[in-house]
Order: C-alpha cells, then structure tokens, then sequence
C-alpha cells in the first residue's frame, strides 16, 4: 500500500489530467463524455461523482479487473517488483493446494491441446473449425471464449498427456478422462466433440463442455457432455462465460442470463458482452450471489418455448429473495438468443430488449392470468404473484410493488398487504430477540452534559441518518485527532481522549449503538487504534484491508466540491470539539425520536390492554423529558 501510488496505478487505465490538486478523467465504471472521475494523490485515493466508484488502489484494482482482495495485491505487488511472502501451510493444506494446483494445469494444459487441435491439426480445421464456421462464429470469438476440438481417437489426449508427463491421477480427477470399466484403460471423455472450456473468475480453466457435431446428434438423446463434479468444479457454483462478463456486467449495471454456451458466445459476436449462462441447471443461491457482486440488475433471456418458460419461472422467486431486481423477456418466433443476435446488431438487440422485457409482476400475470376467467385459478394465480413479493427482502421494493401490483389486477392494497404479510410470517423459521444492554451511570469522561439515560434497547425502525454519516465522516477524517487534553479516568491517572474513543465513550453510556455494522466495527477500530503512536485515521481506513470499510473511508474522504484556498474557512480554536459535541446531541435526539415513535405505535397497538397501555404512556412521557432535556442542550425550543 505504501508503494502503490494512484495517480500511476489509475493511469494504466485511464487518461487523466491535472486538475487543481487532484487528476480527473472519464470514469472506467461507466459511459460519460464529460470527466467526472477524480483522483487524489494526497489522500491515495479515487472517486467517480457520477456513478459512485473509486477507492484505494487496492480497491479500484478489484472493481476495474473484478479480482479479489488478495488478487488485487498480487497484481500491484508484480507491478512494483514486490515480493509477497505468503503463509507456511500444513502439510494437509500443502498436499490440498498441490492437487488443486495439478488440476489446474492439467486443465490449463488440455485447454491449449483442444485449441491447438482446432487450428492446427488437419480434422480440426476440417471437421471442428467447419462447425463454429457454420454456426457463423468468427475466430476472434473462437480465440476469446478458446473453443477446441477433440479428435475422435479415444486414446491419442491420454496418451499426449502422459507423454508430456502428466498423472493419470489428475486427469481422471479433472474429468477429462475416465477408465473403461472392461480393461482400465484410460479414455478421453470428449473424443470428437468441440469444445467450450469453462473459465472461473480468476481467469483459470476449471471444465469443460463438450458438443457432439451436426451430424452425429440424429438421434442421440446427451448432445453434450460436461465435466463431473471435482475439487475444482461444482456445477451450480460456476456461471459460463462469467470470465469474459464481469468488467462489461459491472460497467453496464445489468447481467442477461441465457440457457446456454451458443447463446452466450453469440451475444458476445453481437456486441452484448454482459451475458452470462447457467447452462441447463437451475439457478443457485451461489450463482446468484456471485452475480450479486456486480450488479442487481438481471434480464432473464431465454427463448418462448416450454423449457425457456419453466427456467424463467422457476429463477424468479430465488432471485428476488437475494435482492435482484428481476426483468423477463421471452424471444419470439422460436428465436433463442443465438438465431436472434445473429439478426440483429447490439443496438437493435438492447433496443428490443429495452422495449419488450417485462418485471416479474408483469410476466407471471400475462403467463398465469391471461384467458383466464375461474375465480379459484385467479386466484391462484394471484397468489403466486403475492407470493414472489413476500420474498424481497427490501421492505420499500416490496411495498411498491404490491401498490404496483394492485393498480395492475384492480386488486385491493390492503388485501394483498394482508396476504403478503400472512406469507412472510409462515415463512419465517426464526424471530428475533431484542437484546437489552445496561446503560452505564459511571462516567469519568467528558460528556455533553446531558445527565439522564437513555433506553436501551433500540428500535428495530431506527434506520442510517444523516446525523450517523456525519458521525462517521467525523471519525474517518479526524479519528485520532485529541479532542481534550488531561483528562482524569477513574484511577487518577491523566491522559488524552481522541475523537474517536469520545464518541465511542459517550455511546456506550447509554449502549448505543449505528444502525450501520460497517460503521460500529469503524468506530470500534477507530477508538482501539488512536492510542497508537502516529495512527492516522484517514489512512487507516482508506487502506483497510476490508473492502467496503475502505469504501465507505474514500466516500467519507473526498469532498464532491472543491473550494478555493480564499473561500474556505478558517478552522477556529475548538470548533472540532464543538462540531463532535453537536454531532452527539443529535445523535441522542434522533435516537429518542425514533424510540417515542415506537412506543406510539406500541400505545395504539395495546389498546385493549389498560395496564399495558399505561405503562407505555408513562415511557412515553419520560421520553419527551428526555428529548426536551436534549433539545434544550442543541438550543431548539422544543416542548411537546
């Protein structure tokens, strides 16, 4: 991180020029025509205006090249000749890591052989060149998605392998071979097919798909033929094409899924590079996730028929419970994505698509309800619309499409909020508990002179505010500054008390907490840190190793307006230590504000319960004490 500067990692990919005291240039994460991507060198960190990208160079390293973490560093540490020293393993993690290793290159090794067989060997030219040809592929597709060709002898792959001194264990463990069960001998799995190599996210062949030519399908129930399950392969956990998709899926915001390898590579011909497919099995959880990473946008686009229906269904609901925001479009005419890229370019294609994909409410009443006129099936059928917007997890999304979802079917709201919310609670395995933390009464430290404790337990409808961001700003950029100098602690002893351990002090001593995780475990490190000799809070967590702490630091860091040195205000003598002050009493308020909702709702709600209400009017008129108490403090005459 010392070494790696912004300014020299950022201009790999980006032409940028000097603006002021920072760069700027047009943003890598999006189209734009005007520059709204800046680059700080003093604080090592970069930031779009736009769409909201940038970080440390770690950070933008693993969103431009889509790496991990530990990807990311390897990268800059190859770019600056660094060495990196990586952890002794056991000798179970050594052995394990080996034989993954081994499996990689054999994979790696078979790739080149079926590529090189394809272009250079006689029948690869004739036979298996002749087929993408005829499917209308150009070579330079070929050479990106490194599509092969097997030759028809059974033997001659394991035999090549073993020639250039590769174990029979490691090919049989890949899939690439297998033993014929009458005399063990060593068969090639994927004799005369072509060949669709499946590349993981790090760029590493870990399968391969393999087709069955034209004139030998007649018949034949398994045109394909695919790799098993192995340490390195697991079907559902892998996406075909998500190697060549995830810089064009992250800059364009959406992901197309299709069913299969054609229709991937085709659409790549075409122009439409952020397509991926899960080739014919159903959608997982860890599929969608891994596309979760880039973007929450997802076109399910999957031809008309009968299969391309069941898949579109069948996606849906699983997609919507992780958070996606879910279109369908169902080709028309018999087109598959492949036959219809193959008439359209990139403009017309996302020109159709734009104007012919439906969301999901749209879809299932068109598919479940069109025609239909039985009370008892459209009623089914509604629930069943319910039923996908019970499971989005965003309460908004859910209540907006249920709003939609009424003006649509001349349904009553109230009525599908009813059944929606009779679902979500038959759906739920677990509840919650509230977990009640004790306020401390002993307080050495300085505080902002409020003397009366606050609840404890918070409300569950208390959401991140304005009041936690600046918070959190104030932390990230000012952290370990000291905010008072001599302070007496319990013991006698006199010390210095930071930004940030004030905070964390003075939140603890009504055990409160951000509504935020991210910003609990930065304040956290924050006020453990400031102890430490020359710790710098700005740098400290616009390198931190955990991506969205440092992404959430370069947002708190860079200030989307520049000022002149003339326009900027002189920084008075304790104007951070009134600001953090401030900060703190609004914080309380807000807090208190939230709470005293709660317990309205709590009074309407027990209304047949006269003892119960009673007491919840009683902490409701101790909440307004408190509040008229805090508001009083931050000057506002607030009395109710």
């Amino acid at each position: 991180m010392d070494a790696a500067n912004i300014v020299d990692v950022v201009s790999e990919f980006v032409t940028l020029r000097k603006s002021g005291a920072s760069y700027k240039g047009l943003c890598p994460f999006h189209n734009e025509r005007t520059p709204s991507f800046y680059v700080s060198p003093a604080r090592g960190i970069c930031k779009c205006f736009s769409c909201g990208k940038g970080g440390n160079p770690v950070g933008f390293i693993m969103e431009h090249e889509q790496m991990t973490y530990p990807e990311a560093l390897r990268w800059l540490a190859k770019k600056y000749n660094i060495e990196i020293k990586e952890r002794e393993l056991t000798n179970e993690e050594r052995e394990a890591e080996s034989k993954r290793e081994s499996m990689f290159i054999v994979n790696e090794w078979a790739a080149d052989y079926f590529e090189d067989i394809l272009h250079n060997h006689v029948d690869g030219v004739a036979i298996g060149m002749q087929y993408f040809r005829k499917r209308g592929i150009r070579d330079d597709i070929i050479r990106k998605f490194r599509l092969g060709f097997d030759l028809p002898d059974g033997y001659a792959l394991p035999r090549e392998a073993k020639k250039k001194g590769y174990q029979e264990e490691f090919l049989t463990e890949t899939g690439i071979c297998y033993r014929r069960e009458n005399d063990n001998q060593l068969v090639d799995r994927f004799a005369g097919r072509v060949i669709f190599p499946w590349i993981g996210m790090s760029g590493k062949v870990v399968a391969f798909g393999g087709r069955k030519l034209d004139a030998a399908t007649k018949g034949v129930q398994q045109k394909y033929v695919n790799s098993p399950d192995s340490e390195i392969y697991h079907k559902e956990q892998q996406l075909y094409g998500i190697y060549q998709a995830k810089k064009a899926i992250a800059k364009e915001n959406l992901v197309y899924m299709v069913e299969g390898y054609t229709d991937v590579i085709a659409m790549h011909q075409c122009g439409l590079e952020n397509v991926v497919a899960n080739s014919g099995t159903a959608l997982s959880v860890h599929q969608i996730r891994m596309l979760r990473r880039f973007t929450p946008n997802i076109v399910l686009l999957y031809d008309g028929d009968e299969a391309g229906i069941h898949a579109a269904m069948r996606g849906t609901d699983m997609l919507l419970q992780e958070g996606m925001n879910v279109k369908v479009l169902l080709l028309p005419d018999g087109d598959d994505p492949d036959s219809f890229s193959r008439k359209h370019n990139a403009q017309e294609f996302k020109q159709y698509i734009e104007e012919h994909q439906k969301d999901f409410i749209q879809f299932k009443s068109d598919l479940m309800l069109r025609g239909v006129s039985d009370p008892i099936k459209r009623s089914e059928a509604i629930n069943s619309i319910v039923r996908s917007i019970s499971v989005i997890p965003d309460q908004i999304v859910r209540a907006t499409y249920i709003t939609d979802c009424s003006h649509r079917l001349g349904i009553n709201e109230a009525t599908l909020i009813s059944s929606m919310n009779k679902m979500i609670r038959n759906g739920k395995k677990t509840t919650r508990s509230e977990e009640q933390r004790p306020s401390s009464a002993n307080d050495s430290v300085p505080r902002d002179g409020s003397s009366s404790t606050l609840p404890s337990s918070q409300p569950a409808s208390r959401q991140v505010n304005p009041i936690e961001s600046m918070l959190i700003r104030t932390i990230i950029r000012h952290g370990g500054e000291v905010l008072y100098d001599n302070v007496e602690t319990d013991d006698g002893e006199i010390t210095s008390l930071t930004v940030a351990q004030y905070i964390s002090f003075n939140l603890k001593a009504d055990a409160l907490t951000f509504s935020n995780p991210i910003y609990n475990k930065v304040l956290e490190e924050a006020a453990r840190f400031t102890t430490d000799d020359n710790f710098d809070s700005a740098t400290y967590f616009s390198r931190h190793p955990d991506v969205e702490v440092s992404s959430l630091a370069t947002d708190m860091l860079v200030d989307p307006v520049q000022l002149s040195k003339s326009l900027q205000m002189r920084k008075e003598e304790n104007s951070l230590q009134n600001h953090v002050e401030h900060l703190i009493l609004d914080f309380r308020l807000n807090y208190v504000d939230s709470h005293m909702k709660d317990v309205q709702r709590q009074i309407i709600l027990n209304a047949n319960d006269p003892e119960r209400m009673m007491q919840m009017m009683q902490q409701y008129k101790d909440l307004q004490e408190v509040r008229n108490q805090l508001a009083k403090k931050l000057g506002s005459n607030i009395l109710v």
